[in-house]
């Protein structure tokens, strides 16, 4: 068993972290190791610009006769949001239901007990929201208003 005085690492992955790993390193042709050790080593640069949003660059090399060599995309670390509501709800999406500019996003927060937004569609595409995935309704209102027949 490989001890911490040698300089093992281990960590649990979900099933699809350990395969979006596995297609990173196939496609970079690089080891699971090598990848850590340029993670690790580039957390004191990143450190020093934590204030920055983080952005997706995308590298594209030219060879000698002006072809595009397949490109490459780097992204910065993503930090943790913080927001100052403090009604948050963790839901799967249940249903996603397109218009032209808007779309009706339904979480289900606990069994049988689910919440619709009205989002635009560019905000859907965006945060990629698909059934099944997790995601979070933030609720900021000055009055809820409860109404009876």
């Amino acid at each position: 068993m490989p001890r911490k005085e040698q300089g093992w690492i281990t960590f649990q992955t979900s099933e699809e972290e350990r395969k979006i790993l596995e297609e990173f390193c196939q496609d970079s042709q690089r080891t699971k190791t090598e990848i850590l050790r340029e993670l690790v080593r580039g957390l004191n640069k990143h450190q020093a610009s934590q204030a920055s949003i983080p952005t997706k660059q995308t590298i594209t090399q030219v060879n000698q006769e002006n072809l595009a060599i397949p490109t490459t995309e780097v992204s910065s670390p993503k930090k943790a949001l913080k927001v100052s509501s403090r009604n948050i709800l963790k839901g799967v999406v249940k249903k996603v239901v397109t218009g032209a500019v808007n779309c009706e996003v339904t979480l289900e927060i606990v069994h049988k007990v689910e919440l619709t937004s009205m989002i635009t569609r560019t905000s859907v595409e965006e945060l990629g929201l698909i059934v099944g995935e997790e995601a979070y309704a933030v609720i900021k209102s000055n009055d809820i208003v409860i109404a009876k027949e």
